[in-house]
């Protein structure tokens, strides 16, 4: 007998007994199995010309709505009577959502307040809680300048007018009738405390006349100098809330050139003085001393020469005053370029 016809017999016998449903396994010489199904054959066959045509896979688009059909939409998703919903939902599902969101906002404005009642409750309206380290003044002035510049010809009422429109509105609290009304007389050479007073207590403030710029009050002339070509200013510390200027002396104030030849500004006058007199500080703020006027010093240029344009500097001096700071220029100190024509 031979060897091969009695494996092919085998074989056949095999084939033979094997249930048609299944897929069939067929054992190879080397001990080898394949598996073939169905499936796999199908997955294997080659595409025909029908499924590359892409087209037929393109979303088609939606018929073409009248406007009466979308009408009739609009009106279905406001009100639906068959389902008994608005906008899409149901008379439940809306009271959730209301009770959600009006939970959700009265919690984050309780939790508002509640922040806001203790920062208010923590700080107090007529002073700083924390107030570790105070800055000397600035200084300002008047008239308002643009691009901190002075110039006009004395014989151009034109050239000038601007300025002395900005020195009468400045000096309108300082009318003499103002001061006697609202403030009081204050003793020179000291400042004026009132730390012994109830913290919400009103603070007195001191009288600080028009009438004591003597020339730069614009009550002798309402040109306040512009007209003959000897142009008045007028300089103020900035507030600062406590603040004691000068530590038990006077701060001083000095005016001279910057930038261009030093005799072309002449001489210089100050009214009433050339200090800023400690009467009048500190300053309490709004809330308790309403009628504060802050000092004014009006500084006059009599003999500046004509055409010559000048860079002028007003400088602050006392104790713990800062007037050359590099990175503000108004810090204890104000510049403006000064050119008068004839």
């Amino acid at each position: 007998m031979e060897p091969s016809s009695t494996e092919g017999g085998a074989e056949d016998t095999l084939l033979k007994n094997h249930p048609p449903g299944l897929p069939h396994k067929v054992t190879l010489k080397h001990g080898q199995e394949l598996e073939e199904e169905q499936e796999e054959l199908a997955e294997h066959k080659p595409l025909e010309q029908e499924d590359l045509n892409f087209e037929k896979w393109k979303r088609r688009p939606l018929p073409k709505r009248t406007l009466h059909q979308k009408i009739e939409a609009i009106k279905t998703y406001l009100w639906n009577a068959e389902t008994s919903e608005f906008m899409g939902r149901s008379g439940k599902s809306w009271g959730l959502i209301l009770l959600f969101y009006a939970a959700l906002y009265t919690f984050l404005a309780a939790m508002f307040g509640g922040c806001m009642f203790c920062l208010m409750w923590s700080i107090s309206p007529y002073h700083p809680t924390y107030n570790d380290r105070v800055m000397p003044p600035g200084m300002t002035m008047a008239p308002d300048l643009e691009a901190h510049e002075i110039a006009f010809n004395a014989s151009d009422r034109k050239s000038w007018k601007k300025y002395a429109r900005s020195m009468d509105e400045y000096l309108k609290p300082y009318n003499d009738g103002v001061q006697e009304k609202k403030n009081i007389r204050c003793t020179q050479d000291r400042y004026f405390m009132q730390d012994d007073l109830e913290e919400s207590a009103e603070r007195k403030a001191c009288q600080f006349k028009r009438s004591w710029l003597g020339e730069c009050s614009g009550l002798q002339d309402p040109h306040y100098g512009y007209s003959q070509g000897r142009p008045c200013i007028l300089l103020r510390m900035n507030r600062i809330l406590g603040y004691l200027p000068g530590q038990g002396k006077a701060v001083n104030v000095t005016c001279g050139v910057k930038k261009g030849p030093p005799e072309a500004l002449g001489e210089i006058q100050f009214f009433p003085k050339s200090i800023f007199e400690m009467m009048y500080y500190p300053y309490y703020g709004k809330l308790r001393q309403t009628n504060y006027s802050a000092p004014v010093m009006a500084v006059r240029f009599s003999g500046v020469q004509y055409d010559s344009h000048i860079v002028v500097q007003c400088k602050l001096h006392g104790k713990g005053i800062i007037n050359d700071s590099p990175t503000d220029r108004n810090l204890g100190r104000v510049s403006f370029s000064l050119d008068i024509g004839a």
